[in-house]
């Protein structure tokens, strides 16, 4: 019976992150897929990032996962969203080449040590009691593991639906995983059902290209990875239109024969990411909604139209697509289908990714409730870390939200649950300040060296920008001038008497360091790398400073654990009614208790009197035991 330290099932988005991240950590580590040739596929839109999205591909990449690098290898079509608004909220994106993103994946997995990819259908669980301890495949082989990540996708009973017609599938052309949904049952897992959907693709050589609006991309793209110096691939436009009224009565036509709306469909869809049958019903005043057609490579002619998935029978999807100005005369080259599968209630998770009832058992991606690559991209880096960690007997890490949009995407989906697909976005985060696309590296990639998921070359390129950004803040801050002297450069300063420094004077609206060389020309020394950091961070350092003492609370907070087992009913001074939230809810800290509804300042401080009182008990007993 072969073993391994981590075994990784679902070669998709998130089960690509965590065997890298299992294995780079040192870990021997097996990733389980049904087809090699699947991995790094693209299974819906070809694009990666976007706002809130693109931030967490910048950590994913801080941390040296996969993610970043292989967007900038197959992108061709970077924008910078929200370019005119402040840094922290501007969302890097790029439309990707399908082919080159599955063969630069590829490429990435096939040349990490410590990694083999394993063909077939993982069916079943190992079990020792309730410790999961490795992976049962269909046709009975066994492969013995300390930790498992289970990242299936969309597969965990899918079921494919366009119109009346249901296909089995975990997506187009690919069995759905019906062993391992049953195993999660089995294991007491609180299981729900939900769907996701995707347009018809379209023939490109059919579209009337004048007839429709373009979108360019960035004259100078923004890389998605530290590591990438310069985006060698070709640029192109997008075009954009928009539906009719024509469109909208033939939907609304139609619309008791769409599986969404006949019934068919038990799961719950996006509310971010809607349906054309969707739009229809809840924006029906609206006289338009745009679609943009996105190619899905350089040398192919399909085409994606963002903005029109469905789940209506294949007659009606092609009447309605020739409704819309530009695709009169286009040919489908695929229908759209809804598809709904089974996930896991993500409170039965600790803030590891471990599941709680199942010693040894990790989750990410849609598996806990999620939509979008990137969102499972990051779970599986944290599931593949601390799996690793596990199988070499070493503490769990957890991110925090004080410092990631990893911890808060999984603080929020640990602590709250979700009732729909949950997708990242910059206002679910209250530091967004502070947890800006621009610096993911400087938060995290020390954090990663430190845990040891940063292989030498980061860690080089790494040690020189940040040697190269500290001297550039001394010497900012070591330049001083007065108000007056500011005046005979043509600064507007506020005539208090005051020295600022040129790091104070950065914070000033349009100032740059470009703009300041005429007082001070040993800026000149400053390395053109970071001298767009250093701006940035100047005009954010007031913001910083408020939020320091509210991000240190939080810590304090999140530092509160609670262990799993806690008995709330010992709790005097909390009502029944809250005592059964907590004891169902299970918060994992403090943090996480007082958003439990109902918890009040008097409950939170009885909470954590009570914690500390335990604490102080097992150092007694530690501090006896070690006498």
């Amino acid at each position: 019976m072969t073993s391994y330290d981590v075994i990784v099932i679902g070669g998709g988005h998130a089960g690509c992150e965590a065997a890298s991240a299992a294995a780079r950590l040192g870990a021997r580590t097996a990733l389980i897929t049904h087809k090699k040739e699947t991995i790094g596929v693209m299974s819906c839109n070809p694009a990666i990032g976007g706002l809130g999205k693109g931030h967490l591909v910048r950590e994913i990449d801080a941390l040296d996962g996969l993610m970043g690098r292989v967007a900038d290898a197959a992108g061709i079509q970077f924008r910078l969203l929200n370019r005119r608004k402040g840094p922290a909220v501007r969302g890097p994106r790029t439309q990707a080449d399908r082919r080159l993103y599955r063969e630069a994946m590829q490429r990435e997995i096939d040349a990490i040590e410590n990694l083999l990819v394993i063909e077939g259908d993982a069916f079943d669980l190992l079990t020792e009691g309730e410790t999961v301890a490795g992976v049962i495949m269909k046709n009975g082989q066994v492969f013995r593991a300390a930790a498992v990540v289970l990242t299936t996708g969309t597969f965990l009973k899918g079921l494919i639906h366009i119109g009346d017609r249901k296909i089995p599938a975990g997506r187009v052309g690919e069995e759905p995983s019906v062993g391992l949904s049953e195993t999660l049952a089995r294991f007491g897992l609180k299981l729900g059902r939900l769907k996701t959907g995707t347009p018809a693709r379209l023939d490109g050589r059919t579209i009337h290209w004048d007839r429709v609006g373009r979108q360019g991309p960035d004259e100078e793209p923004v890389p998605f990875s530290f590591m990438t110096d310069t985006i060698v691939n070709r640029q192109i436009d997008c075009g954009v239109t928009r539906t009719t009224d024509a469109t909208h009565k033939l939907i609304a036509d139609n619309i008791h024969r769409s599986a969404m709306y006949s019934g068919q469909i038990e799961g719950v869809g996006p509310r971010y990411c809607p349906s054309i049958e969707d739009k229809i019903v809840r924006f029906g005043e609206r006289d338009g909604h745009q679609i943009f057609l996105e190619p899905e490579g350089l040398d192919d002619d399909t085409i994606y139209p963002n903005g029109i998935s469905t789940s209506l029978p294949e007659e009606v999807q092609e009447a309605f697509i020739r409704t819309v100005p530009g695709l009169e005369s286009v040919s489908i080259l695929q229908p759209g289908y809804a598809i709904e599968y089974d996930h896991v209630d993500p409170r039965e998770l600790q803030l590891s990714l471990a599941v709680r009832k199942s010693p040894g058992l990790y989750l990410a991606g849609q598996i806990n409730g999620t939509t979008g690559y990137e969102e499972a991209g990051a779970q599986g880096l944290v599931a593949g870390l601390n799996a690793a960690l596990a199988a070499m007997g070493r503490e769990p890490f957890v991110f925090s939200r004080t410092d990631s949009y990893i911890g808060v995407m999984i603080d929020d989906l640990t602590s709250r649950g979700i009732t729909e697909p949950y997708r990242m976005f910059t206002s679910r985060a209250e530091y967004r300040l502070s947890l800006r696309a621009d610096n993911a590296d400087m938060r995290l990639t020390p954090t990663g060296i430190e845990l040891g998921c940063v292989g030498e070359a980061r860690r080089t390129r790494f040690g020189s920008w940040k040697r190269a950004y500290d001297d550039g803040h001394t010497l900012l801050k070591s330049l001083s001038i007065t108000p007056n002297e500011g005046a005979r450069y043509g600064l507007k300063l506020n005539r208090d008497g005051q020295r600022r420094t040129a790091f104070d004077l950065l914070a000033y609206p349009d100032q740059t360091i470009e703009g300041l060389r005429p007082l001070w020309p040993q800026l000149d020394a400053i390395d053109p790398r970071v001298s767009e950091a250093l701006q940035i961070d100047a005009a954010y350092a007031v913001y910083m400073e408020r939020q320091a003492a509210d991000i240190a609370g939080i810590r304090r907070e999140e530092s509160a654990a609670i262990p799993d087992d806690f008995d709330y009913s010992v709790l005097p001074g909390l009502s029944n009614e809250l005592k059964q939230k907590l004891a169902q809810q299970r918060p994992r800290n403090l943090a996480q208790a007082m958003k439990v509804d109902g918890m009040t300042p008097a409950a939170v401080s009885l909470l954590l009197s009570w914690l500390r009182r335990q604490e102080r008990g097992a150092q007694g007993v530690t501090g006896r035991a070690a006498q």
